[in-house]
């Protein structure tokens, strides 16, 4: 293990329109080769999506969403004494939500659909009701952990 210093985190700025850290982020882990502008076309276009089909606020959805898809519980693999195995862990806040977006906009991108934007206010409006990919791919990592719990000592 390192004895330096842990790096500084660095303070991530709200997004401009909805004045949010966590949109922010989100369009950040949404953006690919340095593309903000497209990234923040695509996660306003969504959020306006979800606004007209649901009739709710689209940033209530999107947290309620990344709420329901963070999961608790993940596995980690241990080695001990030869043998190598499954711990389960509890996740920290910021792995939570890390996780959960990383998942939703994986799933997003695997849908078919016409665009992007489309796609991921689809998997946010069915993560919201506990519904689509993003909850199953939770739901198959708290099984997981749960099978394993046999080796929580370990952890």
């Amino acid at each position: 293990m390192s004895r330096r210093n842990r790096p500084q985190k660095r303070e991530i700025l709200s997004d401009p329109k909805y004045d949010s850290k966590i949109i922010s982020k989100f369009i950040n882990n949404l953006m690919n080769d340095g593309k903000k502008g497209v990234a923040e076309g695509i996660i306003y276009k969504a959020l306006d999506i979800i606004q007209d089909r649901t009739g709710q606020n689209g940033v209530e959805l999107f947290q309620k969403a990344l709420d329901n898809v963070a999961p608790v519980l993940e596995i980690k693999s241990k080695r001990i004494g030869g043998a190598t195995y499954q711990v389960p862990i509890e996740v920290r806040h910021n792995r939570r939500y890390a996780l959960a977006m990383r998942w939703i906009i994986l799933y997003a991108k695997a849908r078919k659909g016409n665009s992007m934007a489309e796609k991921l206010s689809n998997e946010m409006i069915e993560a919201s009701k506990n519904e689509g990919n993003a909850i199953k791919k939770k739901n198959d990592v708290h099984r997981m952990a749960e099978a394993n719990k046999a080796f929580a000592q370990f952890g």
